[in-house]
């Protein structure tokens, strides 16, 4: 994954040096759950535990001559631990400690996309109650339809990541797996007791059944899930994209002292981060898709997963985490624009009040049809002669008959839309 989207911890997490030291891990837990079994004496180990450790230039040096990532790294720890190094590895296939080191990874990266997470949910529920009565213009297929407030938005986005959250969680906890089973999966030349021991010290849980490795299932339900949120950060950023135009503009992303927008026009803002953001939800939505291709391998193994894993595994973490954080930057700079909330909401002349209009007159009696076309043509003489909705339905007679100025007067109110939202929000919250 190119630099500029990693964050230092998680990029420090992905680099050449922690996988081999996440090896090495998971190498010293087997011998310390051999150890616990009597297999490997104690001066041996504690020789395993005060000297173990890696050299990268050393590891790739002995993999260009070996073609083998995992001998290259055994064979230069056995040379820095001496003739006590014969039990590292011991009853091993080079899966179990690559696959074991991967939940490790996975784990302690999706913990990470969780704290990620969390801010994120933070910053929409402060945005969501902060401007919980703040009147917007709600729009279906881009057209004015009826009224809702930006907190209802923000409160729908955090009911969303909620449950990207929640998905997430249960993708990390399934793909948190162990396997210390052997070249096929058969424990022939080492036991499920190893097994148990090593991943309890790695903070894992063992595969109740492997082959040569985890099966690849657990690791599509992980990448699904990032592509999933990649999803949601694009739907709230094509929101976020839109209520930024120039017509629009009702909110603007955050322009810093220096910052320029066009090398042609002085003039331009663009809403570059939530573009930005909806092109790199396109590749964790691609990752989640090569994560389901890993799975049907031949037999009790091939390689064909593991070549796709070197990519997606840190660019997927890398990319979630950056873009989680960006996105929580954005929203915590978004500048609001009350004023032009207003004026949008009444851009298209109070039409939103038709439906209430058109249920009233059923209320009152009035055949449903009746009502719908009595309703609609005068909403559509607003829309041609550019006429306020309220003002042209208490000049038509038939209505204003049917329902009388006092009844005009409730409904022309449009506090109305927003009389459930104390519900929704306890709903979305909690009490």
């Amino acid at each position: 994954m190119i630099d500029r989207y990693s964050r230092p911890d998680m990029a420090r997490l992905w680099s050449l040096e922690n996988r081999f030291r996440v090896w090495l891990e998971v190498e010293i837990a087997v011998c310390e759950a051999w150890h616990r079994l009597g297999r490997i004496p104690e001066e041996d180990m504690r020789t395993i535990r005060d000297k173990a450790d890696i050299n990268v230039d050393r590891i790739l040096e002995i993999e260009e001559r070996t073609r083998h990532d995992v001998i290259a790294f055994l064979t230069s720890v056995e040379e820095i631990v001496g003739p006590s190094a014969r039990f590292i590895h011991l009853g091993c296939t080079s899966s179990d400690i690559v696959d074991t080191a991967n939940g490790v990874l996975l784990k302690r990266a999706g913990e990470k996309i969780l704290e990620g997470l969390d801010r994120l949910l933070g910053v929409l529920k402060e945005m969501a109650h902060t401007h919980k009565d703040r009147l917007c213009m709600g729009r279906t297929h881009g057209i004015h339809a009826e009224p809702t407030s930006f907190g209802l938005k923000m409160a729908g986005f955090y009911a969303e990541f909620s449950r990207h959250r929640e998905r997430f969680a249960r993708a990390v906890q399934g793909v948190a797996i162990g396997k210390i089973s052997g070249a096929v999966g058969t424990y022939a030349y080492v036991t499920p007791e190893v097994e148990a021991i090593t991943c309890e010290l790695l903070g894992l849980t063992p595969d109740p059944i492997s082959t040569q490795i985890v099966q690849r299932d657990r690791h599509a339900e992980y990448f699904t899930a990032l592509g999933l949120l990649g999803g949601g950060i694009e739907r709230i950023c094509v929101e976020l994209r839109h209520l930024q135009r120039t017509e629009v503009l009702e909110v603007e992303e955050g322009f810093g002292k220096g910052q320029k927008g066009s090398s042609a026009m002085p003039h331009k803002k663009n809403p570059i981060s939530a573009e930005n953001l909806a092109g790199l939800s396109r590749l964790l939505r691609t990752n989640g898709l090569a994560s389901m291709e890993n799975m049907p391998l031949w037999h009790e193994r091939d390689i064909s997963h593991s070549s796709v894993e070197r990519v997606i595994m840190p660019d997927s973490t890398i990319l979630a985490d950056y873009m989680l954080h960006r996105l929580a930057n954005l929203l915590s700079n978004l500048r609001i624009i009350p004023e032009n909330m207003e004026r949008n909401l009444w851009g298209s002349y109070g039409l939103f009040f038709s439906q209430a209009v058109l249920i009233a007159l059923v209320d009152a009696g009035m055949d449903r049809q009746e009502a719908y076309e009595l309703t609609q043509g005068v909403a559509m003489r607003c829309w041609a002669e550019k006429k306020l909705f309220s003002d042209e339905v208490r000049r038509d007679r038939a209505i204003v008959n049917k329902l009388g100025e006092n009844k005009l007067d409730e409904i022309f109110n449009p506090a109305n839309f927003l009389k459930q939202a104390d519900f929704i929000f306890k709903r979305v919250f909690g009490s």
